[in-house]
């Protein structure tokens, strides 16, 4: 079996040339600012961002953030960077509470199902990469599982132990002491005289400071975990902030570029991903922290209890395809609550929909009318806006006005046969390298059944003689079998009937 380094290989896609135009900008949490894109590794962006627990189904308020990161990393290949991707697995000590107090999540779910704690995680991380697949997500280069790489999380905290960092409360774990690092709350604006105890996190006996984290937890002396390693201050697990950093520095190096998240995460995860770090090895730890917002569903937090809670499988039996799912989570700005309803969802399979027979139109029209290069200047300062929206801290919902505004443009010098087919070639290499950053574009060639191109060439003859009875029975058997008939001046178009949604 390859290990979790060698699963996937890295993804360097084509690009356009760019020049010094229109650098990338991107909100910083750490500074409240957009900043320059500039990598430490000659043009190499290494970017860390925060996987699955897999202890459950992710749900879609997960797959926000994790098509948002994908829109980024899609982003920096757009703009020529070479990309060094880790997303990590977390396959153990992620308790229910952030307060480092709880059962640990994986436990959770193979008490709730009745099986082994490793069944459990290998089942829901199955779950989580076909779903990746279904929402035409880049693979990551490394998906590192938190189980794997005990040695190296064990290693970072004794390297905080022998610099003083560090306490142990005795029955618990070892604990990581946030007083001697300056600047912990620095990301989330944490202000330590207000912060009261129970507000965020609950205090655990025997911690010195209510924001001090739990690096290493001691098994239960009464009941045996399946999941627990020995280290040097006792058998148990690790905490779920140092796995980050150490895998993190592991495959990326101690210092790196950008690192992704969750909104959850600016409060408590983050921060202590980064003073762990920070402490350990002198230096700083990431030059871009990015965090996406919630989403709500209706207008309203989603719960299981309120019936508003939803999986990718969930909507898709609704009868959405994958590339409805992906384009409403990323219509909107990464950085603005989401809303997310059904009747949303309705609009955006509309718009993929129209944008989908836009390149089965484009594709398949026969055109023979003269060069028209107002439409090539057209697609010139789509192409501008475009570029100039994603590089503005991933403005999709500019970018997606621009590719909206030459689509309607197109569509009307067709219908005034104003365009040539190196227009129409234009303007579909245009699309395709919109695509590199939207990912919903791609159409599986279809092949037409034979008996289908004779009824539709057998059709237009029909028409052509002026047997207009004959062939309209013609377009209905055609369409009893599956697919639509669309009479246009340069001749029939075809294509699939889409499934109707409820």
């Amino acid at each position: 079996m390859r290990s979790p380094a060698e699963r996937h290989s890295w993804v360097q896609l084509p690009i356009p040339a760019l020049g010094d135009k229109m650098p990338l900008k991107l909100f910083n949490t750490m500074t409240r600012k957009k900043e320059l894109v500039r990598p430490i590794h000659n043009n190499e962006i290494r970017l860390y961002t925060c996987g699955p627990t897999v202890y459950d189904y992710a749900h879609i308020g997960n797959w926000r953030s994790f098509v948002a990161e994908d829109i980024l990393k899609r982003v920096l290949l757009f703009n020529g960077f070479k990309v060094k991707h880790v997303m990590n697995i977390t396959d153990v000590g992620h308790l229910t509470s952030d307060a480092d107090t709880g059962e640990d999540k994986i436990e959770i779910g193979a008490k709730r199902e009745g099986k082994t704690a490793w069944e459990i995680a290998r089942f829901y991380e199955k779950v989580f990469f076909d779903d990746v697949e279904k929402l035409n997500i880049l693979k990551a280069n490394v998906y590192p599982r938190a189980t794997e790489h005990i040695k190296e999380q064990i290693e970072l905290v004794k390297r905080l132990e022998k610099k003083g960092y560090t306490y142990i409360i005795e029955n618990d774990g070892v604990y990581f002491d946030t007083s001697k690092f300056k600047g912990y709350g620095k990301m989330s604006r944490m202000n330590r005289e207000k912060l009261k105890a129970g507000a965020r996190v609950e205090m655990v006996e025997g911690k010195r400071n209510l924001t001090d984290f739990a690096l290493w937890k001691f098994s239960p002396k009464d009941k045996k975990r399946q999941m627990e390693w020995d280290s040097p201050w006792g058998r148990g697990f690790p905490g779920w902030h140092i796995e980050c950093s150490a895998m993190g520095m592991k495959y990326l190096g101690e210092h790196f570029d950008i690192h992704c998240g969750g909104e959850d995460h600016i409060t408590i995860h983050h921060p202590n991903e980064r003073a762990q770090a920070e402490a350990a090895t002198g230096k700083k730890f990431v030059n871009i922290w990015m965090h996406v917002k919630f989403l709500v569903i209706e207008g309203k937090k989603m719960s299981k209890s309120l019936g508003n809670y939803y999986i990718l499988e969930d909507i898709l039996k609704m009868g959405y395809d994958s590339k409805v799912v992906r384009y409403i989570l990323m219509a909107s700005h990464y950085r603005e609550q989401m809303n997310f309803t059904l009747k949303g969802l309705k609009a955006a399979k509309k718009t993929v929909d129209g944008l989908l027979d836009f390149m089965d139109r484009i594709q398949k029209i026969k055109v023979t009318g003269e060069y028209n290069k107002d439409l090539h200047e057209k697609v010139k300062k789509a192409k501008e806006k475009f570029l100039e929206s994603i590089n503005d801290d991933l403005n999709m919902p500019n970018a997606l006005a621009a590719v909206f505004d030459l689509t309607k443009e197109v569509n009307k010098t067709i219908d005034e046969r104003k365009i040539s087919k190196k227009n129409l070639k234009e303007v579909y290499d245009q699309m395709i390298e919109f695509d590199k950053v939207l990912g919903i574009l791609e159409i599986k060639k279809e092949k037409l059944a034979e008996e289908i191109k004779d009824l539709i060439l057998k059709r237009e003859g029909l028409r052509k003689r002026g047997d207009f009875e004959v062939a309209d029975k013609i377009r209905k058997e055609i369409k009893e079998r599956g697919y639509l008939i669309e009479d246009t001046p340069q001749g029939p178009r075809w294509k699939r009937i889409k499934k109707r949604i409820k």
